[in-house]
């Protein structure tokens, strides 16, 4: 006897009718600038606060990764858990830890985190004042392939808690068997073993043919072993812009400093200018032309940039070549829209404040 599985309409039409919806989802939700003052604050079994800037837990999905804020009063310790995405952190306010896997990492404003994926991970605030910091994770990509995975152990004791998945070693052979569990083996050791924090005391902004200085908070670089979630803040300066270009995959740009605006449009002409403040995330949409603009003529802006380069991003580079993925103006057109970055006055570099 033979089982027959069919719809009652074309699997044309079902996946037609699939991505139309999926589509029209997208645009109902999108964002372009996501201001902090609509970022609503909720008490937490865990112990903090947590507002959703962008993702799916408030009500502005996204595919590749969210954005959430998070607040903890004196006195608080949250929570033990961990996840099957990775995350990353930026301090804005405050003086905490964070223990990670046992390890405990003090932070400040300007301090940048790596949470790796499946690492017990717990915070806690022993100042007298407020602590504020916003996370990106890839939780959203893994959740669309189903993979999305959460365990809350409260406040057991890390010792007590099982480690991350094991892993099978690498073994001698040449066959296909034996060099895959080589591979992974090494992935493994290495992901296991990056680096955690970033201290702000540690950066250094360096020029780019941009018109902006910038540096690394977290990234492959600088010895993180993320899922392929970067981590940068530039600065730009009193009255200036950052050069026009465009690329796939979205970008979250938090506003850690200034006001400003971003153009953004299919051409590098005839789109629309956003504005900006202190607290906001820009929302960078896939294959956007765009340029950031501090229109603040006495102080520079800073924003921390969050993208998929090194997963996402490079992947697609590789499965739509010899198509240009990442695409600027010419040189010539690049540096008249930048300027030259080393005739500003940069001014020294302190810790993010808030409010």
């Amino acid at each position: 006897m033979s089982t027959h599985t069919t719809t009652e309409v074309t699997h044309y039409h079902v996946q037609k009718r699939r991505r139309a919806a999926f589509i029209e989802e997208w645009r109902r939700n999108h964002r372009t600038v996501v201001s902090v003052d609509d970022v609503v604050m909720h008490p937490t079994e865990r112990g903090s606060r947590v507002g959703v800037y962008v993702g799916a837990d408030g009500d502005r999905p996204t595919r590749t990764m969210d954005a959430l804020a998070h607040e903890m009063d004196p006195g608080t310790v949250t929570t033990v858990h961990r996840h099957s995405w990775d995350a990353m952190v930026f301090v804005v306010a405050g003086w905490g830890w964070t223990e990670i896997d046992g390890r405990r990492v003090d932070w400040g404003p300007g301090d940048s985190l790596h949470l790796p994926a499946w690492a017990w991970h717990r915070s806690g605030n022993d100042g007298a004042t407020t602590t504020r910091c916003l996370t990106f994770s890839s939780a959203p990509l893994l959740e669309t392939m189903g993979m999305a995975a959460i365990e809350d152990a409260g406040h057991t004791p890390v010792s007590e808690l099982p480690p991350r998945p094991p892993f099978s070693p690498g073994r001698d052979g040449a066959d296909p068997y034996a060099t895959r569990l080589r591979r992974l083996a090494r992935d493994q050791e290495a992901r296991r073993s990056g680096r955690l924090h970033t201290s702000w005391d540690e950066l250094e902004l360096r020029n780019t043919p941009r018109g902006t200085r910038t540096t690394f908070l977290l990234d492959r670089a600088i010895g993180y072993q993320a899922s392929g979630i970067t981590m940068a803040m530039f600065e730009i300066g009193p009255g200036r812009a950052q050069s026009m270009h465009r690329h796939p995959g979205e970008a979250w740009l938090y506003v850690v400093e200034g006001a400003g605006e971003s153009y953004l449009g299919a051409e590098p002409e005839g789109g629309e200018r956003h504005p900006w403040k202190k607290g906001d995330i820009i929302v960078v949409d896939h294959f956007l032309w765009h340029q950031h603009i501090n229109t603040t003529p006495d102080a520079t802006a800073k924003v921390v940039r969050v993208h998929m380069f090194d997963s996402l991003l490079e992947t697609m580079r590789a499965l739509c070549d010899p198509l240009v993925l990442f695409e600027e103006p010419p040189d010539h057109i690049r540096d008249a829209q930048a300027g030259d970055p080393s005739t500003i006055r940069w001014p020294a570099l302190t810790r993010p404040t808030w409010p």
